[in-house]
């Protein structure tokens, strides 16, 4: 059976885990494509109280050879060395947020759950609620933690598929796209190197899994939404480069429905060699 994470805590309860014995290690993932370093600069200028930033690029991506995606799982010994860095341990509770919507969040969160960390979460609503909740906030970066040692992550805890993977299984694997309907079906491409999507593959945007006041939807109505979805089998999840398909992932695993698979590369991997298979519409 698959191992289950916690997915989702309010600014009213991670208030009081913070007051609490064990308060959680906080860590701040905001961040915008089209500005990398916005996020940043947004930590900089005022953050959770004792928020750590981690940085899309730099912390939640590993090396790019231009074959890989754009943003290619990090190295699992470098990865594990940033968290323990970071004081966190087997048994230290983790609070991932950001200010769009929690994809980056979820990323940490699922990187966190790749390590084999059991306790974290991601704050339902980010920052908004957080301020909405009139929570306190810090205008300097904490300080490092001293004497820690990397996490002790061992063999992957989370399942993933390559693209050799994906391209042997076409035609069986239920694969969900996580991004926006037009670059779904190849109408814009931004981003990546041809537009479209892999064939075979269902469209569900990662923010449809929010409500309108930016908080997930109810377990209840994600699993309404989600499970013709899943009358396939369980999902394999990819987006442009990995990272808002976590937020899928997230989204399964609040409605109880399990989490599915992640494929890492994602179209930005998929879609750099074309003798790939590719469909529009």
């Amino acid at each position: 059976m698959m191992r289950t994470m916690k997915t989702l805590i309010s600014a009213t309860e991670l208030m009081v885990q913070l007051k609490s014995a064990r308060p959680p290690v906080l860590l701040d993932c905001s961040f915008d494509l089209a500005d990398t370093e916005t996020g940043r600069r947004a930590w900089l200028s005022a953050h959770l109280p004792g928020a750590f930033y981690l940085h899309l690029d730099d912390d939640l991506s590993g090396a790019k050879r231009g074959d890989n995606g754009r943003h290619p799982l990090p190295d699992r010994a470098a990865f594990a060395a940033k968290v323990g860095a970071l004081g966190i341990g087997t048994r230290t509770p983790v609070v991932a947020y950001d200010s769009q919507g929690g994809p980056y969040a979820a990323r940490a969160w699922w990187l966190l759950g790749w390590l084999g960390h059991e306790d974290v979460a991601v704050l339902d609503g980010g920052t908004a609620t957080w301020r909405e909740a009139s929570g306190a906030v810090d205008t300097h970066p904490p300080p490092m933690p001293t004497g820690t040692a990397p996490y002790p992550a061992h063999a992957p805890a989370l399942p993933t598929l390559d693209a050799a993977a994906v391209r042997a299984g076409l035609g069986r694997l239920n694969l969900i796209d996580a991004r926006a309907g037009e670059r779904f079906r190849g109408e814009v491409e931004p981003l990546d190197r041809a537009p479209g999507h892999i064939p075979g593959a269902r469209n569900r945007f990662f923010k449809d899994n929010l409500a309108v006041d930016g908080r997930f939807k109810s377990a209840a109505a994600l699993r309404d939404e989600w499970q013709p979805l899943l009358a396939a089998g369980d999902a394999v999840h990819y987006c442009g480069s990995g990272v808002t398909a976590c937020h899928n992932v997230l989204a399964l695993a609040h409605a109880g429905l399990g989490i599915g698979t992640l494929y890492p590369g994602s179209w930005s991997e998929w879609s750099s060699d074309p003798s790939r298979p590719q469909a529009k519409g």
